[in-house]
């Protein structure tokens, strides 16, 4: 029953919302009326508490997502702040995966905005309950009924109201508590430390009384009890209220609006009672689902300590050299000492120490059990969405949705001996944050790294410079191109010389015919001369071969041609491998020449997700690019574009979509085919 308890009096909530809806505000509020801090530290001083990286504190964003915890009237709420950056959305997505509920902050003033979508649909995908929580109603512009509306256009979601806003903009007092049916003033002398409740203003009675009884209407649509007592027109009591509203948020049919001014210390203490009261704790979301290695039977996993250990590594940090691996334990115990068993990588790791975090600071703990979040030293191996369980019962969960990168740019050490040091320092970034990664390119040696977006890899730079202590210069990928002919040409190329007192000779006659894109280069042997042997052939296949890799018109290699040879001149006592191998060679350089030989560029196939409203700039700007439109096609609220766009006209992309669709626009892009220039 202790367990139970223990989980009952839970809360793994995150906090999403677009860039500047003032997450990271709300959650330093948390934090000061819970106790947990003692001053309260303000974003753009720098000195917020979550926003622990030096990075974070110069740019006044979230970059990365920090936990914490607290505790408010004998529960443990277990908080996640994540970036609000659309570069940074595999910090939203991970966190998402662990969590049971989430708070959605909305500007009163810019009400749904494009991350908001963003974070908002991927908690849908992962089935987290959300409350809604309007933030900012002290500013110029505020419209709280604008934003409720904008939830449930733009979001789809069904608003439940539990406050309205007591006065507006620079007027904003407090809020209207429609359960309780009173008004909440915070004092400015406590930082909101205290609040008062008053009778509902005359002037705001009529509304409150109007949004109490909507309120009403949707809970009996939603709950049979309370149906009853509202036909009856019996008194329901709030905690009834709560069950029902609570029921409606669990199940995902409804979502609570409170509201408030988190900078201005207003309406926090409600949102922390709406946390308990309305959002699931472990024992109330379905039991994870998962797979057994061997079997691949489905096996779920219910929030107790006593069914066998299952955990979820969700996130990865290097500190200070050393991996620290977030986790979330969904059954099950483990102790300090204990080993946990990796079935993706079928590896047994030791749990060297178990942590408690509060943003980047620390406590250590003894074990981990059901419903807890926690960061764990000693874990080599495990990167993120790996399960970690018990090696006599193992399970797979289900990994964590991570994006491709969408764009790359080059880097190169300033001193040479920093090269090797380099490769380390990315291998160790790309295992913290999987959409980054690097490679060498084959063609022009150049170290190419990827990331989802300019703000990104900028971080990235910045990081490698001034934690690793690497200098870096960075610039555009080249890119690379390739060539072909455009019509068939026939060539007969003789090789005759003397090298060191040895003469040589070979006559090679080939065909080049240009093939379709995408066909490959192909070889073709329609040559009868009887004294042509294997090796002779095989010397004429690879002099074309290496040949191949290097064009005519900027060295690029040539591809989609066929070779046919069609003739072939020996001579008994100087033909051999090497004067055959010269011949092809020289015989397929000057048919390419001859073959009107082209540049052939890469061509990427570009998905790209558009609210209506702005497809006819996306597509302008598509065309100016030299980009085909392959296909429209309609998802829901957005339109999914697919195109057809030359690589080199692409780089930039991300920045001049956000910028045409007012950031709501976001694109995949991935390699097509090769095609002329």
């Amino acid at each position: 029953m202790a367990t139970n308890q223990k989980l009952f009096k839970t809360r793994n909530i995150g906090i999403i919302a677009h860039i500047d809806a003032g997450k990271t505000t709300i959650t330093e509020r948390i934090l000061y009326y819970t106790g947990r801090v003692h001053k309260m530290g303000e974003v753009h001083n720098g000195e917020a508490t979550m926003d622990w990286m030096l990075d974070e504190k110069e740019r006044g964003i979230t970059i990365t997502s920090a936990v914490t915890s607290c505790n408010w009237q004998g529960y443990t709420i277990n908080i996640i702040d994540t970036p609000g950056h659309v570069d940074f959305t595999i910090e939203v997505e991970r966190s998402l995966r662990v969590l049971d509920g989430a708070i959605g902050v909305f500007s009163a003033v810019e009400g749904v905005e494009p991350q908001s979508e963003t974070v908002w649909h991927q908690a849908d995908r992962y089935g987290v309950p959300k409350i809604a929580f309007i933030n900012k109603l002290d500013r110029i512009g505020a419209d709280f009924f604008r934003s409720v509306e904008m939830l449930r256009e733009r979001l789809g979601a069904f608003p439940m109201i539990l406050q309205l806003p007591w006065g507006a903009e620079d007027k904003f007092r407090g809020v209207i508590d429609l359960l309780n049916m009173k008004a909440i003033a915070w004092e400015d002398e406590t930082l909101g430390a205290e609040f008062e409740e008053y009778p509902i203003p005359s002037e705001l009675e009529e509304e409150a009384a109007k949004y109490r009884e909507i309120l009403l209407e949707t809970l009996s649509d939603k709950d049979d009890a309370i149906m009853e007592k509202y036909l009856s027109e019996e008194e329901i009591d709030v905690s009834e209220l709560k069950q029902a509203i609570r029921s409606a948020t669990v199940s995902m049919k409804a979502v609570p609006i409170l509201c408030g001014s988190a900078l201005r210390n207003k309406g926090i203490q409600p949102l922390l009672d709406g946390i308990i009261d309305l959002l699931p704790s472990p024992l109330d979301v379905p039991a994870i689902l998962g797979h057994v290695p061997d079997s691949g039977k489905e096996e779920y996993r219910k929030a107790t300590d006593k069914g066998p250990f299952s955990a979820l590594a969700f996130k990865v940090l290097m500190d200070q050299g050393r991996k620290m691996t977030y986790m979330r334990v969904y059954s099950g115990t483990a102790k300090v000492g204990d080993s946990v068993y990796n079935p993706g990588k079928n590896v047994k790791e030791k749990l060297a120490r178990l942590l408690k975090m509060h943003s980047n600071k620390r406590e250590r703990v003894d074990h981990a059990s059901a419903g807890d979040i926690l960061a764990v030293m000693g874990l080599k191996q495990a990167t993120t969405g790996d399960t970690l369980c018990n090696e006599e019962n193992p399970i797979l969960l289900e990994p964590i949705q991570i994006n491709e990168p969408v764009i790359s740019i080059a880097v190169e050490p300033k001193r040479v001996q920093d090269e090797d040091k380099l490769m380390d320092v990315l291998a160790k970034l790309s295992d913290e944050d999987p959409t980054f990664r690097f490679r060498i390119d084959d063609e022009t040696g150049q170290t190419i790294i990827s990331g989802m977006g300019e703000l990104h890899l900028e971080i990235i730079a910045t990081r490698i410079r001034r934690d690793f202590n690497v200098d870096t210069n960075q610039g555009k990928p080249q890119v690379v191109y390739r060539e072909t002919i455009t019509r068939p040409v026939e060539h007969e190329e003789v090789f005759q010389r003397e090298l060191a007192g040895e003469q040589h000779f070979a006559g090679v006659k080939i065909q080049l015919s240009p093939l379709p894109r995408g066909g490959g280069n192909q070889f073709l042997n329609r040559c009868e001369h009887p004294d042509l042997n294997e090796d002779f052939l095989h010397a004429i296949r690879e002099g074309i071969e290496e040949e191949a890799t290097s064009g005519v018109v900027m060295g690029y290699p040539v591809i989609d041609v066929e070779t046919v040879l069609k003739g072939v001149q020996i001579n008994e006592t100087y033909s051999d491998y090497m004067a055959f191998k010269v011949a092809a060679a020289k015989a397929f350089r000057n048919a390419c020449e001859n073959g009107h030989a082209i540049l052939l560029e890469p061509i990427m196939k570009a998905e790209i997700l558009i609210p209506e409203e702005f497809m006819g700039e996306v597509i302008g700007d598509l065309n100016s690019r030299q980009g085909k439109i392959n296909q429209i096609a309609n998802s829901g609220p957005v339109q999914v574009l697919s195109a057809s766009v030359p690589l080199s006209k692409m780089f930039g992309y991300s920045t001049s979509l956000r910028s045409l669709s007012q950031g709501r626009g976001t694109f995949s892009m991935q390699f097509s085919h090769y095609d002329k220039r």
